[in-house]
């Protein structure tokens, strides 16, 4: 057993020993997941190489171990801007896991001269050109959209579009079968294909994990700690998050001026907080992204306007479109002590140098979301990270060394 798993990865895991796998697995990473995906795959590679217990020679397990399962589609791009994708091996009969990150705009292309950034629906044709290239010839076709495309979009206000719902459904059609995602904005769009899996994922074991490594001090009791939700949205994730650690909550909503539009959505006007006293305390506010960062900023303002002691932003998708400086200058201030994001989505590389910043690692888990997939095992073992959280906290209390913590 790797010293990398945790007691509870133990037994999830040995549970895979007892299952075949429905078919070999192969892992096409595009190009806009490409240094979140060859982590996943050094997991996924590393859990096959020392967890399972494999007779080698028996057919069912051709492939199993493998060094990568990771197969580079390769796009062509014209001058025009079209573009066409090939796939340099064979994938009949597999059990084929796409994985791509429709927020990764540090991808560039030609076209007629001009250099244009990818957009997420340069990324979504692309996913399409991958599935058409596939040409139906796996033995399963899953997607890992850890963003969920156009997920914002999924209610209709007046004469307005359903992307992200069209978007489900047009994958399903072309034969995707499994649809996993991460803390999606909506995942109620599941229902116009109700018979094809769609799962959503949430991650707030790493983010206590990471949370716990960056400030050695927490005390995470009642007390000492409130998880706070940004708005009504988000209230949900925050009164999981804190139950398990045994935390009281507290939420901010959303006043909003409904006769004005700007930038697609309507201005705040205010964020009034319900909770208990936070006076003293330390608080985390739990969301699903940062976009701007302009409401959570302020959500982070008046928290310490309030005498919270320390402010910890704790989102899934650190997308950050208006740059660095209004967090930079944020920090400076005294608004917040430290933002935590997961490496799902592409993140500014500037990012990594800022001191109030700490990344939550996603490869492991999504590399045992992906091991479970491919042998059609119980996926709600690993879809509640309950026990881990508990676990890592008796460590936490026990002041055991960080290394020594499940991934």
């Amino acid at each position: 057993m790797s010293s990398s798993h945790g007691t509870h990865d133990q037994k999830l895991h040995e549970k895979l020993e007892r299952k075949l796998p429905v078919a070999p697995l192969a892992l096409i990473v595009l190009p806009s997941a490409r240094e979140f995906g060859s982590k996943v795959d050094h997991y996924l590679a590393e859990f096959r190489r020392e967890d399972h217990n494999i007779v080698k020679q028996d057919p069912a397990f051709r492939d199993y171990a493998k060094d990568t399962y990771i197969i580079e589609p390769k796009l062509s791009r014209f001058g025009t801007g079209e573009a066409k994708v090939s796939l340099p091996d064979s994938v009949r009969g597999k059990d084929i896991m796409i994985l791509t990150d429709v927020c990764n705009y540090s991808l560039t292309y030609r076209m007629n001269g001009f250099l244009n950034h990818m957009s997420p629906d340069d990324h979504y044709q692309d996913l399409k050109r991958v599935i058409s290239a596939v040409n139906g010839k796996a033995h399963r076709l899953s997607v890992i959209m850890p963003f969920l495309y156009e997920g914002r979009q999924h209610k209709r206000s007046g004469r307005e579009s359903l992307d992200a719902a069209l978007m489900f459904q047009e994958l399903t059609e072309m034969g995707v079968t499994n649809f996993i995602t991460f803390d999606a904005h909506d995942p109620r769009i599941q229902s116009v294909a109700p018979l094809n899996n769609f799962d959503n994922f949430l991650p707030p074991y790493q983010f206590l994990r990471s949370l716990m490594k960056a400030e050695d001090d927490l005390v995470l009791d009642k007390d000492h700690i409130t998880v706070i939700s940004p708005d009504e949205g988000a209230m949900e994730r925050a009164i999981y998050f804190a139950s398990v650690i045994g935390a009281d909550t507290g939420m901010f909503y959303k006043r909003r001026d409904y006769s004005t539009i700007i930038n697609g959505k309507n201005p705040i006007v205010a964020h009034e907080f319900l909770g208990s006293d936070i006076s003293g305390k330390d608080v985390i506010i739990i969301d699903d992204m940062i976009s701007s960062g302009g409401s959570m900023l302020d959500t982070a303002r008046q928290l310490k306007e309030m005498h919270a002691k320390r402010v910890f932003i704790c989102c899934t998708f650190g997308l950050f479109t208006d740059g660095l400086d209004s967090f930079d200058k944020a920090f400076e201030r005294g608004y917040f002590d430290r933002v935590v994001t997961t490496n799902l989505t592409y993140l500014r590389p500037e990012l990594y140098e800022r001191s109030y910043f700490s990344v939550a690692d996603m490869s492991m888990y999504l590399a045992t979301i992906i091991d479970y997939r491919n042998h059609d095992a119980a996926i709600s073992d690993v879809s509640s990270p309950t026990i881990k959280i508990r676990e890592i906290l008796e460590k936490y209390d026990r002041q055991q060394f960080f290394d020594q913590l499940p991934g």
